[in-house]
C-alpha cells in the first residue's frame, strides 16, 4: 500500500491565557486547550474572543477550561453567586461568544474533520473537562469516574485537545508533583493521536515525545504504556527564536504516526468473573487478546499464559487491531501562564509552535 502524500502544517498551541493577549508567531492552525479567562464573565470572554477572531490563522480550536465558568451551564445555574455575586452573568450570552463566532470552532467534548487550504485533513477531538482538584471549579470530574469521560474519544482522533494533561506527562502542579489524569493517559495510549494539546497545569509547561509501548505482548498488571519519551527543550527559552517543537521530515526526525484511521469509539469495558483477585487492565487484556492463536501457542512453550480470566471488549481490541503505525504522540502543555496563582509575580511563556507533516485528503 503507497503512503499518502503528506504536507508541513503548522500549529500554534496555547493554553491558560487567564485574560493575556499574547503575541501569536503566525501558523496555519490555532488551538486554544482552555483557561480563556479567570472567571467566565462576559467581558472577559469578549476581549479573549475578539483577540482570537483577529488572529490570522486559517483554523481556530478552543475549548474552554475549569476557570471559565460560564461555560459550564449546569455548573453555573448551580454555583454563579459564588463567583459574580454582584453581577450575575448571562451563561447562554457567553456561550454565543464562541458558538456563534464566525472563525473560531468551539469544541465541548466532541469532534471535528478538519480540511485546510493546503489539501490537508484532520480529525480533532476537544473537551474542557479535568479532573477534580479541590476547589469549586467548572467541567471537573472525579478522578474514579475519569473513564466514562475519556470512553467518547473516537479512536480515528488525529489530535486531541484536553483542557487537562494525562498523567506523567507535561502534568507537573505547583509543588512539583504529577498530577495528571491516569485514564486519560490510557485512553491516549488506545488512542495514540499525533498530538495531544492540553494546559492546565502552568508548571507542565512543555512537550514530550511518547513512542507508546504496542508491539510486544503485556501480562503484568504493573504495566508500562511507553516505550520511551524525549522531553523537548525548548529552544525559544531565554532567546528570541519561537519555542519550535519540529516533528516533520524536514526537520529531520518526523513523528512515528501514520495516523491509520478506524471509525470505532474508545472504551475500556472489560468484563471479568468473579474470581478475578486481580483484574488485569485493558493494556494487558489488548495483548491477551488480539494476537494471534499461533503466538499463543508459543507463549506456551516457552512456559508463558496469556490470562484467560477476562474478556477484552471489541472496542478495546480494535484500539490495536490495523492500528500498529500509530506509534508516536506529542503532548504539548501549552500554558501561558508560568505559573498558578499566589506563585508570585505573573511570568508568561511563549506560545509552542509545532510543525507536523499531515495526510492530503485525497490521500488518506
Amino acid at each position: 500500500m503507497s503512503q499518502p502524500t503528506r504536507r508541513r502544517t503548522r500549529f500554534v498551541l496555547i493554553s491558560d491565557t487567564h485574560n493575556q493577549t499574547p503575541k501569536l508567531p503566525a501558523g496555519d492552525v490555532l488551538i486554544h486547550a482552555g483557561d480563556l479567562s479567570n472567571t467566565g464573565s462576559h467581558s472577559e470572554l469578549r476581549k479573549t474572543v475578539d483577540w482570537l477572531e483577529k488572529a490570522p490563522f486559517e483554523v481556530k480550536i478552543v475549548v474552554a477550561g475549569n476557570h471559565d465558568v460560564t461555560l459550564d451551564e449546569p455548573f453555573y445555574a448551580d454555583h454563579g453567586p459564588h463567583f459574580h455575586n454582584q453581577l450575575p452573568q448571562n451563561a447562554q450570552d457567553c456561550l454565543a461568544l464562541l458558538r456563534t463566532s464566525p472563525s473560531i470552532t468551539y469544541l465541548a467534548h466532541e469532534s471535528r474533520t478538519v480540511a485546510l487550504q493546503n489539501g490537508t485533513t484532520f480529525s480533532v477531538f476537544g473537551s474542557p473537562y479535568s479532573p477534580y482538584c479541590g476547589a469549586t471549579w467548572a467541567f471537573q470530574y472525579p478522578r474514579d469516574a475519569a473513564a466514562a469521560i475519556w470512553n467518547d474519544v473516537p479512536l480515528d482522533t488525529d489530535v486531541l485537545v484536553t483542557h487537562a494533561p494525562p498523567q506523567h506527562h507535561c502534568d507537573a502542579n505547583a509543588t512539583g508533583h504529577a498530577d495528571g489524569c491516569k485514564a486519560l493517559r490510557e485512553a491516549l495510549w488506545r488512542i495514540r493521536p499525533c498530538m495531544h494539546v492540553c494546559g492546565h497545569r502552568h508548571e507542565g509547561r512543555g512537550a514530550e515525545r511518547v513512542r507508546w509501548k504496542i508491539g510486544q505482548p503485556m501480562f503484568s498488571c504493573s504495566y508500562p504504556l511507553e516505550d520511551r519519551t524525549h522531553v523537548w527543550a525548548d529552544p525559544g527559552a531565554g532567546t528570541s527564536k519561537l519555542s519550535l517543537v519540529d516533528l516533520s521530515a524536514r526537520g529531520g526526525n518526523p513523528l512515528d504516526n501514520d495516523l491509520a484511521r478506524s471509525q470505532t469509539v474508545v472504551s475500556n469495558s472489560v468484563s471479568f468473573s468473579a474470581s478475578t483477585s486481580a483484574a488485569p487492565n485493558a493494556v494487558d487484556l489488548a495483548y491477551a487478546n488480539v494476537f494471534s492463536p499461533s503466538l499463543k501457542r508459543s507463549l506456551s512453550k516457552k512456559g508463558l499464559e496469556a490470562p484467560q480470566h477476562a474478556v477484552l471488549s471489541e472496542n478495546a481490541t480494535a484500539a490495536l487491531n490495523g492500528r500498529m503505525g500509530r506509534r508516536e504522540t506529542c503532548v504539548i502543555n501549552a500554558a501561558i501562564m508560568a505559573q498558578s496563582y499566589g506563585r508570585g509575580p505573573k511570568r508568561f511563556n511563549k506560545p509552542i509552535v509545532v510543525d507536523i507533516d499531515l495526510p492530503e485528503a485525497d490521500s488518506v
